[in-house]
């Protein structure tokens, strides 16, 4: 290993945090502060610090407050014929003599299609 390429190392070194708690760390430099630790982070803690500025925090947990209280609402259920079976079986009717139509065009075509292969192959 190369001498002289490393920091100096200090096993006690002390850090020092914001709310006035020392740990002693080891580290490059001896003395180090920091904003926040363990003893005040709100995660640790479980104490909750939210900074608003415009009330919005306020406004949301009020709405949320209010959705959990009011009663839950049914899902509507969808109907594919919600309207009178007579009228939904015309529509069906209809439908299929559309779909039916079209299908029969498609055969047509091919069917030209093969009768003309087959004479020019003759």
């Amino acid at each position: 290993m190369k001498k002289d390429i490393h920091p100096t190392y200090f096993p006690e070194a002390k850090a020092t945090c914001g709310c006035g708690t020392t740990f002693v760390i080891g580290s490059t430099t001896e003395k180090i502060e920091v904003e926040i630790c363990s003893n005040c982070h709100p995660f640790y803690t479980g104490k909750e610090k939210i900074i608003d500025t415009a009330g919005k925090v306020e406004k949301f947990k009020a709405k949320r407050e209010a959705a959990s209280k009011a009663p839950k609402k049914a899902k509507k259920v969808r109907r594919k014929n919600a309207k009178d079976d007579s009228e939904s079986a015309g529509k069906r009717k209809f439908k299929e003599k559309v779909v039916g139509k079209k299908k029969a065009k498609k055969v047509a075509k091919k069917t030209k299609k093969v009768a003309k292969k087959a004479t020019v192959k003759k």
